[in-house]
């Protein structure tokens, strides 16, 4: 079994070029069905078929998972058994007909332009954290990237000149994204008096390619860029949760409450599907209330 799994595991990074974190999601889902198997004395891939995998979402139901976790583990699961099928390892043996749970619409949730704003404002002080910090939120509010996209950026993927920065998206896909006035202002101001002073905790110094440097001068992590918007969160005295990703529903919805078009929005979000877009239409209320009363003769 660990050997299927370990083939998958090389498929997901080398064919699909999966981000890390994709791929120890899916290896964690898949080996938490084939433990399962292993419980029930269920041969893999021999005596598996579409019942064992029935059997287990119903454990998971009993277990109270949340359906957005079941969903989660059956995609990652068809997407393995896909892969055996495909491989000549696994036989068909009716995967398809197991439904997905229904799973309501989750709302993104965002912050109001004033909350944005103060949250922008947060960081203080002319140190090179501080300097950093300014940057970062202005490039994430500017550009509606993934915190993973900002976290790989290196210095020569940014062109302050042009204002636009290159991101490497989900399935190793590149794009251009924008950087606005004030992005580039506290970009440039990191790049002069910032990240050096960052740099210099380094050993290896001129070597650093990253952009965003931590206090060791090593590139910064996901998980850095998580706590310190956190942290400027509380400060700023925003109500409620705020992560990097709710910065970047932040971005795709005041575009659309100013009049920005769907099909942009996902150009600028790196969406493949335009339905994964569609989501934010549903949060955009100030803004149809708006249209419709400057043009309805009756509103």
């Amino acid at each position: 079994m660990p050997d299927l799994a370990d083939l998958f595991v090389t498929y997901l990074t080398v064919e699909r070029s999966a981000s890390p974190r994709t791929v120890r999601c899916y290896a964690e889902d898949i080996n938490h069905f084939l433990s399962f198997l292993e419980r029930e004395g269920i041969d893999f891939p021999g005596r598996a078929d579409c019942l064992a995998l029935r059997h287990y979402l119903s454990l998971l139901h009993s277990k109270q998972y949340e359906r957005r976790t079941v969903a989660r583990k059956l995609s990652a699961i068809r997407t393995f058994l896909r892969f055996l099928c495909r491989e000549g390892l696994l036989a068909n043996t009716g995967w398809a007909a197991v439904a997905t749970p229904k799973l309501g619409k989750k709302l993104p949730r965002f912050l109001y332009l004033e909350d944005m704003l103060r949250l922008l404002s947060a960081p203080a002080g002319e140190t090179p954290v501080g300097l950093r910090d300014t940057a970062i939120l202005e490039v994430l509010y500017a550009s509606g990237v993934r915190v993973s996209e900002l976290v790989s950026l290196n210095v020569d993927d940014v062109d302050l000149q042009q204002g636009h920065a290159m991101v490497m998206g989900k399935g190793a896909k590149e794009r251009l994204v924008p950087l606005g006035r004030f992005a580039r202002r506290s970009l440039l101001s990191y790049l002069e008096r910032g990240r050096p002073g960052l740099l210099g905790k380094n050993n290896r110094g001129g070597e650093e390619k990253a952009l965003w440097l931590n206090r060791h001068g090593c590139r910064l992590s996901d998980r850095g860029v998580r706590r310190l918007v956190d942290k400027y969160v509380k400060q700023a005295g925003v109500t409620g949760k705020a992560t990097p990703h709710t910065i970047r529903h932040s971005f795709a919805t005041h575009l659309l409450n100013a009049g920005a078009d769907l099909r942009t929005v996902q150009e600028l979000l790196g969406h493949v599907n335009l339905s994964t877009t569609q989501i934010y239409t549903h949060v955009t209320g100030d803004r149809l209330k708006e249209v419709y009363t400057r043009a309805h003769p009756r509103a």
